[in-house]
């Protein structure tokens, strides 16, 4: 594997550098592309969308993993210890995956994973990094269209436009 160059202690860095572009009003394209994943289907197709926007741009893309917290990894230590396993296993997938496509398509790939509320840490990481586009699967879970989805808490009140992957 190639190196990676962590600038914060929950980044990892693939591919080559980001192109300096010089700004030209009306011209300048996005600079960076975000993708919230978590392994989904969903969630790998928004990645793939983000993947070649960023390709054909020539921009950096930052891929987000955030693990959420259980209500019952407090009450229960082995269920703590399944999930901390299985964001384990989830970030290594996406690591693997990232480094190859960096490397295979000559895009420059951030890998951001986080622990905490999806919706929180997303719009947080978009904002510091300034995300041109933020990309999202849908969700697929059935109470979401009563109580509302991550992509669409990120729709109503982020600040950045939103593209949501079916």
């Amino acid at each position: 594997m190639g190196t990676s160059v962590a600038r914060h202690p929950d980044e990892e860095h693939y591919g080559p550098a980001v192109r300096p572009m010089k700004f030209e009003r009306g011209t300048d394209g996005p600079r960076v592309v975000m993708v919230g994943v978590d392994g989904t289907e969903t969630s790998l197709r928004a990645a793939a969308s983000a993947f070649g926007v960023a390709r054909r741009q020539g921009c950096g893309l930052t891929m987000v993993f955030v693990a959420a917290p259980g209500l019952l990894a407090s009450l229960a230590p082995q269920v703590g210890y399944a999930q901390q396993e299985a964001f384990e296993e989830i970030a290594a997938d996406l690591k693997r995956e990232a480094h190859r496509a960096a490397v295979e398509y000559g895009v420059p790939v951030t890998l951001v994973t986080r622990r905490g509320d999806a919706f929180s840490e997303l719009a947080a990481v978009a904002d510091a990094i300034k995300a041109d586009f933020v990309f999202v699967g849908a969700s697929a879970q059935a109470g979401h269209k009563f109580v509302g989805s991550i992509a669409t808490r990120l729709v109503r009140l982020g600040h950045w436009p939103v593209v949501v992957v079916p």
